[in-house]
């Protein structure tokens, strides 16, 4: 399977991340103003590109990367950094591909990436830089200080996403129960998760570029998305008019997931992708779930099983109102669950007028 760019850029930010063998040698020809251009992979293409050189094949190590630099051309490594093949080469790629960059090393670099799909770094002697070069892709590796500085902002911001969610998922929940959701709470709800879910984005990326040094960073993320409960998936799966087909909840989440910053501000587009008009559908009319947000609540209920339960019913309030005989009625329900079920809808239903009456 083709990763796409970013991707590819996630997994060799791992790779140059500090505490890696391979950032440790980088460091040392920044430190000794060498410069240097550096292919991470090896196949036809990158050896018909290769003109002169040294076949090396030696295993990796800062230090011989960093000796190896001080010659003229370019290092091949192979696409793990755990061996050097080649030393000194010349790399000669399409000169017909258009590049932004204006010096030798840095255009020769975004060439090669474009042409062989690999991962190419170029270390800068004159601006001191380290830039990674993949498939279109230009990204400058920074030090640990500037872009701890960035994930702390992140954190605090992620922190206040979260705690907003929270607030309109609860509110969802008893507005869910007392049949009273308009369309401004669906698209409230799917705002605040895809917020969180971007700014948790962004911090994974700093987490790997962060390398040994964002390992508390790590926690502390996975600390505030720990027990988000059902996402965005199962708020289209209750609103969505044309059912429970995977396919086309799949696709609107990812129009919801490729909206702009400014579109996400918008409630009326937010609730285009539930299926709404925002020119003929007020943001205030009533709408009714499904239910499938609420059972999936339920850990002790298999999602098949929650399926089922939703299309029996038909919609949520049905599913409030049904006793245990009537839940055991559905394919799959006996006593022991058809209990759980009901105390379990009993429990969510409780805690959420509580949360939003007190």
């Amino acid at each position: 399977m083709v990763r796409s760019p970013e991707d590819a850029l996630k997994a060799t930010l791992a790779r140059v991340a500090p505490g890696t063998a391979l950032r440790d040698g980088l460091e040392r020809i920044l430190r000794g103003r060498t410069g240097a251009l550096i292919v991470l992979g090896f196949d036809r293409t990158v050896d018909s590109i290769c003109s002169g050189g040294f076949d090396i094949g030696i295993t990796f190590s800062p230090t011989r990367l960093r000796e190896l630099a001080k010659m003229d051309g370019a290092i091949v490594c192979d696409k793990d950094a755990s061996n050097i093949l080649r030393a000194g080469v010349q790399l000669v790629p399409d000169h017909t591909i258009y590049t932004q960059e204006s010096g030798t090393r840095h255009r020769t670099a975004e060439r090669v990436a474009i042409q062989t799909g690999l991962p190419v770094i170029s270390v800068s002697q004159s601006m001191h830089i380290i830039a990674l070069y993949i498939n279109g892709l230009r990204h400058v590796l920074e030090g640990s200080e500037p872009v701890l500085a960035r994930a702390n902002q992140a954190l605090a911001t992620l922190e206040r996403y979260r705690a907003r969610l929270d607030q309109v998922t609860g509110s969802l929940s008893a507005l869910e129960i007392e049949a009273m959701v308009t369309v401004r709470d669906v698209a409230v709800t799917l705002q605040r998760q895809e917020m969180v879910r971007r700014i948790s984005e962004e911090i994974s990326q700093y987490v790997l570029e962060l390398g040994v040094d964002g390992r508390l960073l790590s926690l502390q993320v996975e600390e505030l998305t720990t027990g988000l409960g059902p996402g965005s998936e199962m708020v289209l799966r209750d609103y969505l008019d044309l059912g429970a087909a995977s396919l086309v909840v799949e696709e609107q989440l990812a129009t919801l997931q490729e909206f702009s910053s400014t579109d996400l501000i918008d409630l009326g587009t937010i609730a285009s992708v539930v299926g709404f008009n925002p020119s003929i559908d007020s943001l205030d009319a009533v709408v009714q779930p499904k239910g499938f947000r609420l059972v999936s609540g339920i850990k002790a209920v298999p999602p098949a099983v929650a399926n089922r339960l939703v299309d029996h019913f038909g919609g949520l309030q049905n599913l409030m109102a049904a006793n245990i005989d009537d839940l055991m009625a559905v394919d799959g329900i006996g006593e022991q669950r058809a209990r759980t079920v009901r105390e379990g809808l009993s429990r969510i239903a409780e805690t959420s007028l509580l949360d939003r009456f007190m």
